[in-house]
């Protein structure tokens, strides 16, 4: 079943949540366990672009280049980083039990994540825009969306964020329209372009990523969720290697790197996203504007 609801998209459904809760442990490893055995290892996917993907056998994508600077600060202070591939499902169960360090992925901050683990600072944006036909002038600003049929995957957090375009929509005295949901993106896209839909909502990064790929078809619209976050779950019992993930992207947001790669992989670099790791459901409801 999970693996029927997860397209190759930034925000993925939070069916498994249950087993990642319930899988939380004492087995964490943080530094001093980490620099003891010469090691961490980190759990990263091969089939979700643009973070992580295979080319004719080999890894590409966003998390692949940015493993190799991950490797080179670690060797300065002492240790090597190894890399495990595993399927999303059980991915973060994974790591809350202590099986890996940490998520070197594309996982959503969300208020059931943050339970279980703490987030270093977000490399990139989780907002929420929509997309539509391309040339469909009739769509532009929240108004217009107002009584349309929507497209969404079911049981991902975009749901969850859907009041906040509710309330968008009552400040221009008007009402959504039709919420309908996939059990996968493809199937709502497809639905797009055929007329059965008449916008769907998802990540920025995966709209960039279909438009890119797709332009002659869909077209981008505007962002129909306050701010949303991309970062790296990391055990709540593992408060150093938080700290170490904090200073590595400080390094390479310093230096340029970062920025170079989320031009690359995401189309467009985010100057201000959080500096500092997110760590309760508080800290980001504030950050993403929920309160």
């Amino acid at each position: 079943m999970a693996q029927a609801l997860r397209p190759t998209h930034l925000l993925r459904g939070l069916l498994m949540a249950g087993a990642v809760l319930s899988s939380l442990s004492v087995a964490q490893a943080d530094m001093k366990e980490i620099k003891a055995k010469g090691a961490m290892t980190v759990a990263t996917e091969d089939d979700y672009a643009p973070f992580n993907f295979i080319v004719d056998g080999q890894p590409e994508g966003f998390h692949k280049e940015l493993l190799e600077d991950l490797q080179a600060f670690a060797k300065k202070q002492g240790f090597e980083v190894k890399q495990e591939i595993l399927p999303w499902t059980g991915l973060l169960a994974s790591v809350s039990s202590g099986q890996y360090d940490m998520a070197f992925t594309g996982a959503l901050v969300t208020d059931d994540r943050l339970r279980v683990f703490n987030f270093a600072p977000p490399f990139a944006s989780a907002q929420h825009y929509y997309v539509k036909r391309k040339g469909d002038d009739s769509l532009s600003d929240i108004a217009s969306l107002c009584g349309k049929t929507v497209g969404l995957q079911a049981g991902s957090a975009l749901l969850a964020r859907l009041p906040e375009l509710k309330k968008m929509m009552a400040d221009k005295n008007c009402e959504i329209g039709e919420v309908v949901e996939y059990q996968s993106y493809p199937e709502a896209y497809a639905d797009l372009a055929n007329g059965r839909l008449d916008y769907v909502i998802n990540a920025l990064i995966s709209v960039n990523d279909l438009v890119k790929n797709r332009g002659d078809v869909f077209e981008k619209g505007i962002a129909v969720s306050g701010p949303g976050f991309a970062a790296w779950p990391i055990p709540k019992e593992s408060p150093e290697l938080l700290e170490f993930a904090t200073a590595f992207m400080k390094e390479v947001r310093d230096n340029g790197r970062l920025a170079a790669l989320q031009t690359k992989w995401f189309g467009e670099a985010f100057p201000n996203l959080p500096a500092e790791p997110i760590k309760d459901v508080t800290q980001f409801h504030t950050l993403a504007g929920l309160n």
